[in-house]
């Protein structure tokens, strides 16, 4: 069950205080208001602690040199688990030797100076990299409903698609699904068929762009034996196979003018005919239509029918480009990393933060599908095990923490919390106010505070 939005503001505030100094008066002197420090050293159990209290944020002290042993105890500990955020304290003459900056530019969110004369700077960045790691802690549980759908995301955009997915799945009309390529708009295809009367059915794809333009109408409609030259059997076509389940017509803006007439009859009569066959064929089969063309402009143009456009564009759903979900980059290349490490046997076990911080930075032409073939890539490149912006050929970028008021970070993991429940509930409101572990009017409060409809 997802944590309640209560859970996400109240719960106690612990880090992990990793002490290399062997000075026990450092960690004895650290205090910081609201925070409470658990210390271990080299010599700690640091796995079994850390599986029996898992925490968000991490400090490190550093000390003046670290041996080869050291260095490796600090990165095992930094990459044992990705979720876990760290800061460290350090000598500023430490800051001087190149391999010293190197470590903490890849494993550490931000760095402070011995000693810690004013604490309150260092308190905002513990706060921040807490509330960063409840909302990501959030984010997680969304991969459940989103696993309905084999999909992923947890931005507004794409919690708003899993809802009308739910709701033109149970309405018998083509449906018609526009984002740029590489978006995802086969994954929404088929889970619009899932949950819809015709998932006992099967789903059939056709991209009308991939065939030639002269076998189109042999594989959308069929054809009969002795059709034309080197048609030695009846073959059934794209749209009778799809029989009490769904065709899905992929880059329909490619599809030739002449074709279109045929699409047109289909979706006014519901029947077909065979290629070289003078007999009509019923076909139940629901449509769903996909471009990245704007379908507008090319009826403007003249290059697609009018009337089969409103034909197609019953239900629609627009899919935004990834770059535009900017908090979905981070989810979905996790999600994607673990995936295909799993697949791989691979021990690459997360990214470094200037990873993150490039991949938010960029602009994403190809969208999801870019992103997939950049993990797998560096899944295959990575020395390390810790995934840089050169294993994904991404340029490397400036990734200092930026501090977020406190309220901000609570308020925003909140709204993903309400948004989160009411998309598991359908919108239910009872539902998800049950979920939240709140009352039904304090939900609807919540809902106006966010301008949730």
């Amino acid at each position: 069950m997802p944590a309640t939005a209560q859970q996400l503001v109240d719960e106690p505030r612990r880090a992990l205080l990793f002490d290399l100094s062997n000075d026990e008066r450092l960690s004895s002197n650290l205090h910081v208001t609201d925070w409470v420090f658990d210390r271990i050293t080299s010599s700690s159990n640091n796995l079994a602690l850390l599986k029996q209290r898992p925490y968000s944020v991490g400090v490190a002290f550093l000390p003046s040199s670290l041996s080869e042993d050291q260095r490796e105890q600090v990165e095992n500990l930094l990459n044992t688990d990705e979720n876990l955020s760290w800061v460290a304290l350090t000598n500023p003459a430490n800051l001087e030797n190149p391999e010293f900056r190197q470590l903490i530019y890849e494993h550490f969110y931000d760095y402070f100076s011995l000693p810690l004369n004013d604490s309150a700077h260092f308190r905002c960045a513990l706060g921040h990299l807490h509330g960063m790691s409840k909302l990501r802690h959030t984010e997680d549980h969304l991969l459940q409903p989103v696993e309905e759908f084999h999909m992923v995301g947890s931005s507004k955009q794409f919690l708003g698609i899993f809802d009308q997915i739910r709701r033109v799945a149970t309405v018998d009309a083509p449906v018609l699904i526009r984002g740029e390529t590489g978006v995802g708009k086969e994954m929404i295809a088929r889970a619009v068929h899932q949950r819809s009367r015709h998932r006992g059915g099967p789903f059939v794809a056709v991209n009308c762009g991939a065939l030639p333009e002269t076998l189109i109408h042999a594989e959308l409609f069929g054809y009969e034996k002795g059709a034309f030259t080197g048609a030695y059997k009846r073959k059934i076509g794209r749209i009778e196979a799809a029989q009490n389940g769904t065709i899905f017509l992929d880059e329909i803006g490619d599809l030739p003018q002449q074709l279109q007439v045929y699409l047109l009859r289909f979706l006014e009569q519901k029947t077909i005919e065979r290629l070289g066959g003078n007999q009509s064929l019923t076909s139940n089969a629901r449509v769903i239509a996909a471009t990245h063309v704007n379908l507008e402009q090319a009826v403007s143009d003249g290059r697609f029918r009018e009337d089969l456009y409103y034909r197609l564009n019953v239900l629609s759903i627009e899919v935004p480009r990834l770059a535009q979900r900017d908090s979905d980059i981070e989810l979905l290349a996790r999600f994607f990393l673990h995936k295909f490490a799993k697949e791989q046997g691979s021990v690459v076990r997360g990214f470094t933060r200037q990873a993150v911080a490039a991949m938010q930075s960029y602009d994403w032409p190809g969208n999801v599908r870019e992103m997939i073939n950049r993990i797998r890539r560096a899944l295959v490149m990575s020395e390390n095990r810790m995934i840089t912006p050169r294993d994904l050929g991404l340029a490397e970028i400036d990734a200092r923490v930026e501090i977020e008021p406190l309220e901000q970070v609570r308020a925003h993991a909140e709204e993903v919390a309400v948004r989160s429940c009411l998309s598991q509930s359908m919108n239910n409101v009872s539902h998800a106010a049950k979920l939240l572990g709140v009352s039904r009017v304090t939900l609807y409060r919540m809902m106006d505070k966010y301008g949730i409809r």
